[in-house]
């Protein structure tokens, strides 16, 4: 319908084709009627943001060329496997040692439901598997509150849910509640509280199966053996257990989630087979961006020689601190805007063991144990269940605690990493430890970024020159979306910036 608006005269203007549009698909067919030709783009990253440009912009035959300064496509989207060696900012330089079929993250990990990335790995053939992300035999071990051993995240559930419940029921019995709900919404509350929170019939919390068994119900004459030492609301309360659950029901961490079977860069992977790796140039450092009006060139750097390619537009899908540092001719609103956007740092290590002593001897498949010390998320993985070996994520944290770590040397973070873990899971924390990867994304070349800090929003009116097209250069990136670190931001600014280049395209 739109090329046959353009046929009849009748699309938008460039002016209005600027505006945001909706999302739908280009096709070849887009241009047929309108008797023009598919321009010439050359893409500035070869993330997510600027693979999702080539390959929906491709999809109506433009001629895209993608510029990418690292040796492999997917920016953040980063996963490590065995033979994988990496050099970081401080001169840190490592080779992980994985056995076949096991890997790490780095970056993005998990995919919630309602993203955007699920269409585009069921599009692109990507398979894709449960990411437990909540998983109530996981442990929490908060050390500063006086914990001498970590608890079952199901045990520290049933103590504060079972508390708050009594709690309130006893004022709803005093006539506390009088004011805001009538007598029948008073019954149905306590009803509610009564399943919520495990009470008994006096409304009191004790304990019960909610909290766990020391001995689990089997065959004839083994009933089960209720866990013991039930704390009181007090000890709950001060124990500061409960400040993770709030956690899973955050809506981008709900369950369920998924991954990609083996390993989250099978989305770029796919992404590049789609887009054709004869238009992705790796190891391409720009250097200049230069917008003529009629056209944009940039200047790059590929294999110790300086290159130029000439396009009828351009894509910027680099981190905008990276873009802050690139010579340009946009104007000083580009700048400012770009400058105003600030990097954040989140690291990760991979332990992997000779054995999956998480599942053997604490019962524990997939899931994260949440901790106050500096590692702050030990994530078991969600894949390989019952195999010999195993990778556990022994920290994914971030800010100080992360810039902390990157500081030192790969067996310094690991020797640092696993003496948290043996305070929480014991001696083979260590003793059945294998090989470790550490990787830390404020000092990682060409990215120096695990998200970024967008302040006001990206829709605030410092960043209209990076929404709207500053010549015939347009932006894309998480970092220009209200989910800045996740890979449906990528996804969603790459869809806007190519509707907003393809309508002004089709009504030039």
């Amino acid at each position: 319908m739109f090329a046959t608006m353009g046929a009849l005269g009748l699309a938008p203007t460039a002016q209005a084709a600027q505006r945001e549009q909706p999302f739908r698909a280009l096709s070849g067919s887009d241009f047929t009627l309108t008797g023009r030709g598919a321009a010439k783009v050359v893409v500035l990253g070869g993330g997510i943001a600027g693979l999702t440009t080539a390959y929906e912009l491709g999809k109506a035959g433009y001629d895209c060329t993608v510029l990418e300064a690292r040796d492999r496509t997917g920016g953040r989207n980063f996963t490590v496997r065995g033979g994988d060696t990496t050099t970081d900012l401080h001169g840190n330089r490592q080779t992980a040692r994985f056995a076949d079929g096991h890997y790490m993250n780095c970056g993005p990990a998990r995919i919630p439901q309602w993203m955007v990335t699920l269409d585009y790995c069921r599009e692109l053939g990507v398979p894709i598997e449960v990411f437990t992300n909540v998983n109530a035999d996981a442990y929490i071990y908060n050390e500063s509150t006086g914990m001498t051993k970590p608890e079952r995240y199901r045990t520290a559930k049933a103590d504060v849910y079972g508390y708050v419940s009594e709690l309130l029921a006893k004022a709803t019995d005093k006539g506390a509640l009088d004011k805001e709900l009538t007598a029948t919404d008073q019954e149905k509350l306590v009803e509610f509280l009564k399943g919520w929170g495990d009470l008994g019939d006096k409304m009191t919390y004790q304990g019960g199966d909610f909290r766990g068994y020391s001995t689990v119900p089997a065959a004839a004459g083994t009933p089960g053996v209720l866990l013991g030492d039930v704390p009181s609301a007090s000890e709950v309360f001060a124990s500061g257990v409960g400040r993770y659950f709030s956690f899973e029901f955050g809506f981008d961490q709900a369950m369920l989630m998924f991954q990609p079977v083996g390993g989250m860069d099978q989305i770029p992977k796919a992404l590049t087979r789609a887009i054709g790796a004869h238009r992705i140039r790796t190891g391409a450092a720009v250097s200049n961006i230069t917008d003529k009006g009629s056209g944009v060139s940039v200047t790059y750097s590929q294999g110790g020689r300086t290159r130029v390619i000439e396009a009828d537009y351009c894509v910027g899908a680099l981190p905008p601190n990276i873009l802050a540092k690139i010579p340009h001719n946009l104007g000083t609103g580009v700048q400012t805007a770009l400058e105003a956007i600030t990097p954040s740092s989140a690291a990760k290590i991979g332990l992997e063991y000779k054995s999956r002593w998480w599942e053997l001897d604490h019962r524990i498949y997939g899931g994260i144990t949440e901790t106050d010390q500096d590692v702050t998320h030990i994530w078991h993985p969600s894949y390989g269940f019952h195999g010999e070996r195993g990778v556990l994520i022994g920290y994914y944290n971030y800010d100080d605690d992360a810039d902390s770590y990157a500081k030192l040397t790969p067996k310094g973070r690991e020797e640092r990493a696993v003496a948290v873990g043996v305070k929480i899971y014991g001696e083979k924390y260590r003793s059945e430890l294998a090989s470790s990867f550490s990787h830390h994304w404020r000092q990682t070349p060409h990215l120096e970024a695990a998200w970024h800090d967008t302040p006001g929003g990206p829709d605030d009116a410092r960043y209209k020159p990076l929404n709207d097209p500053t010549g015939r250069v347009y932006f894309a990136g998480d970092w220009l979306s209200y989910t800045d670190a996740w890979q449906h931001g990528a996804f969603s600014s790459a869809r806007k910036a190519v509707t907003a280049l393809h309508a002004r395209v089709l009504s030039s």
